[in-house]
């Protein structure tokens, strides 16, 4: 085996070993999912953060909600806090990247609204702040984290923690509950039929 034949079957077992893991996390993403549904049926949003990749997948679920996910329907409200450049900088600038998010949380979320703070280490400050500030809201709180879901884990109302010390793998998990999430909103919310 040549090494890109090595890697590709290490990663892959890696995947598959994680994804054989998942299945106790199911009662958690349930929760998530009626707590978002509730939230949007109410006329509320989902608030998105995270770093990295991580900023990345919010913006996926954000993506999958406004736009639409398997079937046509009503676009549902999602924002994720990644990508307003002018908003980042400036509150990095004039305060701190620690309170990038939280700004955003405070200016945008309403009561009953819910914040998915998507993080691999569960440390991230910015994250914890964003947290904080979503809780002081009385915003509902969901986490998708890894490892063992650090200091965010206990500031969720809904942790999903996914049992891996590996960024990628996380992640790869964190794409496959981000769509689940979004296949039980549209069920929750009666615009797609549940498998």
């Amino acid at each position: 085996m040549n090494r890109t034949a090595n890697l590709f079957q290490s990663n892959l077992s890696e995947h598959q070993a994680l994804f054989e893991r998942l299945a106790p996390l199911a009662g958690g993403i349930g929760q998530a999912g009626e707590l978002l549904g509730a939230a949007l049926a109410r006329g509320g949003k989902a608030l998105l953060c995270g770093n990295g990749g991580s900023a990345a997948d919010s913006q996926h679920i954000a993506a999958e909600l406004t736009g639409r996910f398997i079937h046509d329907r009503r676009p549902l409200a999602a924002v994720a806090l990644t990508t307003d450049t002018s908003a980042l900088t400036s509150i990095a600038n004039d305060y701190s990247f620690d309170e990038v998010f939280a700004r955003q949380v405070t200016a945008l979320g309403a009561p009953g609204d819910c914040l998915i703070g998507i993080s691999t280490s569960g440390n991230s400050r910015n994250l914890i702040k964003a947290a904080e500030a979503a809780r002081g809201i009385g915003m509902h709180i969901i986490g998708l984290l890894g490892r063992d879901g650090g200091a965010l884990r206990a500031l969720c109302d809904v942790a999903i923690v996914v049992p891996s010390d590996s960024t990628a793998r996380i992640q790869e998990a964190h794409a496959f509950i981000g769509h689940t999430l979004c296949g039980l909103i549209e069920s929750a919310l009666g615009l797609a039929s549940a498998p």
